[in-house]
């Protein structure tokens, strides 16, 4: 800004001065009157030399006058002197009238004094056209070009150059702003270092519970193996000597059992390698890679969801193949039915379903899998944040959880070419659409 204030006082100092000195040198260029005395001195000196026989243009040359020797009182010749202003006097030497005498030397002041005042203004004008040249340099200095540098600057910068510096000069308009700005440069330079140390402090920590986690998941599964190996030795061993049927029921019972954890026990290994390549934040960057699957693998995994309370299967699903990625297919459940028993605590009712959609010009078919509960359900209000990444809804309570389990269920249908529905129904209904082959 002080800049600017200079630049207006230096230019209206200069106009000032210019204006000054011009009225000034032209202020004494006045038209002073005749001295009729000179030119009546003159006419009688002129009188006496024509007398003497001095010829006319020796006179006219001496005097700077012009004799106009003519009878006529209205003549062309002496109509122009008068239309100059020009002096003009009969011509009677001996008393009798012969003509005019005219002095002109009031046009060749006025010619120099025009002239003089076209030169002074010319001169005016270009000091002022010169300084304008000026200003617009100064201007283009001061002002245009630092906001192309800080420009060319802040692309720079949004391309993550950090490291570059931008230019601190004192004739700089924007010295102020230019500073501030490379602190904020300095700031987002440490920030990405901050947070660049917080990620790598981040996945050394998934790196390291992943690990840790790993380690008695392993030794559940060897376990499990061992148990299996000796129930199967058992049951054999029983069936072979026709051992009694409720103890051959036990066992089977017990390996069943077995094989669930097993199985569990497995996901939670794949589960744990995902969150060795992708953190909570990054949930999008997981991988879905759907392919056909018979749909009596979708019941199983229903029949083998356990440790929720009650759930109902109401009706089997009709074989065919499906588009699904097991294991995410297997999270969704999980998460669905997770959700119900821990926000609803009512028994939950399970059942399938087909349905079709006529989509670019060809009839799809599709498999609904749909999860109720009996619960109070949700708020309209609240039933469209539902699938917002992190949201948790008002009943949470002091329930676990980061609000990610109906969000990555939505995620996993619709990267299944399936999708996600969910409405309240006496109670809160998910269904669960997967695309048949």
């Amino acid at each position: 800004m002080k800049q600017i204030v200079k630049i207006i006082i230096v230019y209206t100092l200069f106009a000032c001065a210019c204006l000054g000195i011009f009225f000034f040198t032209h202020k004494e260029q006045t038209y002073k009157g005749r001295d009729l005395t000179k030119y009546n001195d003159q006419l009688y000196n002129i009188y006496s030399e024509y007398n003497k026989g001095v010829n006319i243009p020796q006179i006219e040359e001496k005097y700077h006058c012009k004799i106009i020797m003519t009878k006529e009182l209205v003549e062309a010749r002496i109509s122009k002197y008068y239309e100059n202003s020009s002096l003009v006097l009969d011509f009677s030497p001996n008393g009798n009238y012969m003509g005019k005498i005219v002095w002109d030397d009031k046009t060749d002041d006025y010619l120099r004094f025009r002239d003089k005042i076209l030169y002074d203004s010319f001169i005016f004008w270009a000091m002022v056209f010169v300084l304008g040249y000026i200003l617009i340099i100064v201007y283009y200095l001061a002002i245009v070009a630092p906001i192309k540098e800080i420009d060319r600057y802040a692309e720079e910068i949004a391309k993550g150059k950090l490291d570059l510096q931008l230019p601190m000069r004192r004739t700089n308009l924007f010295e102020r702003f230019t500073e501030s700005f490379d602190m904020m440069r300095e700031s987002l330079k440490q920030a990405k270092k901050e947070e660049m140390a917080a990620n790598a402090a981040k996945a050394e920590l998934v790196s390291e519970l992943s690990h840790d986690i790993k380690t008695p998941i392993a030794t559940i599964e060897a376990t499990c193996e061992v148990m299996q190996m000796q129930y199967q030795n058992k049951l054999a061993k029983l069936e072979e000597e026709n051992g009694d049927k409720e103890e051959i029921d036990e066992v089977k019972a017990g390996l069943e059992k077995l094989g669930f954890i097993a199985n569990k026990s497995e996901t939670i290994i794949k589960l744990v390698e995902n969150v060795l390549h992708v953190n909570m934040d990054e949930v999008d960057e997981l991988k879905v890679e759907p392919r056909e699957l018979d749909t009596i693998e979708i019941e199983k995994l229903i029949k083998n969801t356990t440790g929720y309370g009650n759930i109902i299967l109401k009706n089997h699903i009709r074989r065919c193949l499906v588009y699904a990625d097991k294991l995410r297919l297997e999270q969704a459940i999980d998460n669905v039915i997770n959700n119900s028993y821990k926000y609803a605590g009512t028994d939950i009712m399970v059942e399938f379903a087909e349905s079709s959609e006529v989509i670019d010009g060809r009839d799809r078919g599709f498999i609904k899998i749909i999860i109720s509960d009996r619960g109070p359900g949700v708020s309209d209000r609240e039933m469209p944040l539902l699938t917002e990444k992190y949201y948790r809804g008002k009943n949470k309570g002091e329930k676990d959880g980061y609000g990610l389990g109906l969000y990555l269920v939505k995620l996993y249908m619709e990267k299944q070419g399936g999708g996600m529905e969910y409405y309240n129904s006496d109670g809160f209904v998910v269904e669960l659409i997967l695309r048949k082959v």
